[in-house]
Order: C-alpha cells, then sequence, then structure tokens
C-alpha cells in the first residue's frame, strides 16, 4: 500500500507512516470518499434499473377452459395446480415456449405460454366486493362480487377498474379489491 503525506497523488509517498494522524486522517478520508463514489454509483445503477423493473411487470391470462400449472418448464412435469379460463397471472421469467408465472398469493409455477392470453383479466383478492355503476363509491352498487371470481378488464380510470364477469354483467371496481390487470 502506498501512504501519502496529503490527500492527493501528487503528494510524496511516505516510506514510513511520516505522521500517524495526518495519514489516519487521510486513509478516513479517501475510505469516505471511495464508500461514497460506490454509494452514487449503486444508486444511479438501482435508479436507472428501477423504472424498467416496475414496467416490466408483464401479465397474462389463461386462455383454456382448463390448464396445467406445473412444477418445472416441461409437459412431464408434475401438476402443482389447475387454472380456468381468464385467470390473470404476473410472468416473472420466460423459458423457450414456458412461462414462470406466480398467481396473486405469489405462488409460483410453469405454464406452456401458447395457453396463455394478452387479454387483460382480473380476481377477485377482497372476501367480496361491489360491483359499481361507476368509478368511486358514490355510485349504486350493481352487483356483489365473490372472492376468486375472475373478470374481464375493460378499462381503468385512477383506483376504479371496469370489468367484465362471466355472465355479460359490467361495472366498476376498487382495484385494491382485486389482483391482475
Amino acid at each position: 500500500m502506498r501512504v501519502r503525506t496529503t490527500f492527493s497523488k501528487k503528494r510524496r509517498i511516505c516510506p514510513v507512516l511520516c505522521n500517524p494522524s495526518r495519514t489516519a486522517t487521510w486513509i478516513r478520508k479517501a475510505a469516505t470518499s471511495a464508500a461514497s463514489s460506490a454509494l452514487i454509483a449503486l444508486t444511479a445503477l438501482s435508479t436507472s434499473l428501477m423504472p424498467a423493473a416496475a414496467q416490466a411487470q408483464e401479465f397474462v391470462s389463461i386462455k383454456g377452459n382448463s390448464v396445467n400449472v406445473r412444477e418445472k418448464p416441461s409437459t412431464r412435469s408434475s401438476t402443482q395446480w389447475e387454472l380456468s379460463k381468464g385467470y390473470p397471472l404476473q410472468v416473472t421469467q420466460r423459458k423457450g415456449q414456458w412461462l414462470r408465472v406466480k398467481d396473486y398469493e405469489a405462488t409460483l409455477g410453469w405454464v406452456h405460454a401458447p395457453l396463455t392470453s394478452k387479454s387483460p383479466h382480473m380476481v377477485v383478492t377482497a372476501r367480496t366486493a361491489n360491483l359499481r355503476s361507476g368509478p368511486g363509491q358514490k355510485h349504486g352498487r350493481v352487483g356483489q362480487l365473490k372472492q376468486y371470481e375472475v373478470l374481464q378488464t375493460l378499462k381503468k380510470q385512477g383506483s376504479w377498474a371496469q370489468v367484465q364477469r362471466s355472465n355479460g354483467q359490467s361495472g366498476w371496481v376498487a382495484k385494491n379489491l382485486v389482483w391482475g390487470w
């Protein structure tokens, strides 16, 4: 290690610790400066990656009437669970024709990509939720949704989503009561 007499590369190198208190101060300054630079670099890196990660939230929905979610990306892999048409899933990874997905409870599995659709759907996560005539609590209730009910997403407006039930009835639901997109 080269120890200099002051905090500058232009200053002479001390063959022996010249003045221990000054040298220790310089080392502290250098370490603080390096740590600050590293922290700034890491902050810049994480900030530049954050928007990409936030935008990377990709959702798909089940296309077929019943689709197997598997433990591994292979038809030979065991089935973890089965999902019905429209159920929304968040894509966390791609491997060939397979998607690693998670449901609203953060349970992970693999699904064959051709069995999914980009058609936006949501699933009711609350025990019950009101389906309203407009986007807001001031609008009248037109129906009641049950937990795990799958809804097709028609439109988003602020913290509300216009959805359609499997029976064709449409209305608005608060986004904090559903999961998907």
